[in-house]
């Protein structure tokens, strides 16, 4: 596969902060029988970098009672948590809220929707998280930088915006192991333009500025802005984030999902993810025409995550 030189880094970094964790990270693998699920959970235990547990098929029930415990106020039944919990994504997501792996990888072979599904009802979000997003490490000719939100929330809220914002900056600290600079993407810098969305961008900094006051955060930001430094002169001069920013929160699901797509595809980029965030303990989903890579790369960062 050839990476750009940002990517063999970013993944390179990714092996060594693994290498050191303290125990060995357990990936629960839902799609075990999967050949590229199988080819990277291979190379990562001949690396000794993650001890990959492989799911194929029902499986017993053990886990059922906690499937019920969290899902019998909204109406389920014994009966259905039982047979839920034998499916290998329930069984996966299962045994991570039991805490017999740190972490879970899947989607290879199912929807966003039904892995997204599987984490909130097996796993459930962190204490006093309300949004579970996704973000996405793209690695451009440059620099790696983190992307987000390009999966889950379609329009967000100006308070969900800022909980995306402080969710990034944990995965940016987490898996980056930097310092996260943090722009709000807008069609507008610093009140050039006037439109509710932009509202929204600058309630959502506000926001962030109160729940999480150690955070570099600016915006409303245009993207020349928050990457160049020049424009950042030009456009927002004395912004402690523009020019420099290495985490892109984005207006809405459509400019972020595009965002990374085009940075792909027209600058040769590799991109990461979606990775969620925001979960009680990480989950993380695959495309379905994932590669054998894919599986091994987004494996590194689920246990970063843990």
């Amino acid at each position: 596969m050839n990476l750009p030189a940002t990517a063999q880094r970013f993944l390179e970094q990714q092996r060594a902060q693994v290498r050191n964790l303290r125990p060995t990270r357990k990936i629960v693998f839902p799609e075990g029988d999967d050949p590229r699920v199988i080819q990277a959970a291979s190379r990562l235990r001949q690396e000794q970098l993650i001890e990959p547990i492989l799911v194929s098929g029902l499986q017993d029930d053990r886990y059922w009672r906690i499937l019920y415990e969290r899902r019998r106020a909204k109406g389920s039944t014994e009966l259905e948590a039982r047979a839920l919990a034998r499916t290998p994504l329930y069984y996966a997501a299962l045994m991570v809220a039991a805490g017999d792996a740190h972490g879970f990888v899947g989607g290879a072979a199912t929807t966003t929707a039904d892995t997204v599904r599987a984490a909130l009802q097996c796993v459930g979000p962190g204490a006093g998280v309300r949004t579970v997003s996704s973000v996405m490490f793209v690695c451009a000719p440059d620099r790696v930088y983190a992307f987000a939100d390009c999966a889950i929330i379609a329009e967000p809220t100006a308070v969900q915006l800022a909980e995306i914002a402080i969710a990034t900056a944990a995965s940016v600290r987490a898996v980056m192991k930097e310092e996260p600079y943090i722009a709000m993407l807008s069609f507008s810098t610093k009140g050039s333009a006037q439109h509710s969305s932009v509202s929204r961008v600058q309630e959502a900094v506000r926001i962030v500025a109160e729940r999480a006051p150690d955070l570099q955060i600016d915006g409303e930001l245009q993207v020349d802005a928050a990457l160049v430094a020049s424009v950042a002169q030009s456009k927002a001069p004395g912004s402690r984030v523009a020019g420099r920013a290495n985490a892109l929160i984005f207006p809405d699901l459509g400019s972020g999902n595009i965002g990374y797509k085009l940075v792909e595809r027209l600058a040769g980029a590799a991109a990461y993810g979606p990775f969620l965030q925001g979960l009680a303990k990480p989950v993380n989903d695959l495309s379905r025409g994932c590669s054998a890579d894919d599986v091994y790369a987004v494996a590194l960062v689920t246990a970063l995550q843990s």
